[in-house]
């Protein structure tokens, strides 16, 4: 796939998710992927719809240092549980108390969203929020699942666009790949907006 869209503007994708790559691989446009190098430090009182679109807009900037005249798109995902923000687990251990804890409840999904065109600095950003309803989850069903997927790296410790999907009650958003960490629906509004047609 060639580097450049037809106007000659690079699309930078500020993350090594692969994940994120996968989902806007989707949109079928040629895109690059640079590391953002940002400190992704939560600032005092800050909630999670304000911390996920500061990081977004702050991976994309820290792209743009490096590649001025690309489009860049940066994007970052909290998981919400009583007001707690929780986070990648890490290991097994601590994603068994997560879905534990999550079983039977609703767990609120905030992500992220920045277009940035570093020609002009004009910046688009959206926090898109996403609601999951776990079902109620025994402690076998928990270990099975974890040793089948190993989502050790998934915010919430699960994968929804894999064996994950079986925890669920229900889910309840907008745009289901929100979940998996980039809004492809407000990406695409985005885009347009920025000139590239994504149709």
């Amino acid at each position: 796939m060639p580097a450049a869209l037809p106007d000659g503007r690079r699309l930078i994708l500020a993350s090594t998710s692969p994940f994120r790559r996968e989902l806007l691989a989707r949109l079928g446009l040629p895109f690059a992927i640079r590391a953002p190098e940002a400190d992704e430090t939560r600032q005092t009182g800050e909630d999670a719809p304000a911390l996920v679109a500061r990081l977004a807009e702050l991976k994309a900037r820290a792209v743009a240092c490096h590649e001025p005249a690309a489009l860049i798109i940066g994007s970052d995902q909290v998981a919400v549980l009583d007001g707690e923000i929780i986070g990648k687990p890490g290991d097994h251990e601590r994603a068994v108390a997560q879905l534990w804890r999550a079983s039977g409840r609703t767990v609120a999904f905030y992500t992220g969203l920045c277009l940035l065109d570093g020609a002009s600095g004009h910046r688009q950003v959206a926090v898109e929020p996403f609601r999951v309803v776990f079902r109620a989850l025994t402690p076998a069903m928990i270990e099975h699942y974890l040793r089948r997927e190993r989502p050790y790296h998934c915010a919430g410790s699960f994968k929804s666009e894999g064996l994950g999907i079986a925890l669920f009650e229900r889910l309840e958003g907008d745009d289901p790949t929100s979940l998996i960490g980039l809004p492809l629906i407000r990406l695409t509004r985005m885009l347009e907006t920025a000139g590239v047609a994504v149709l």
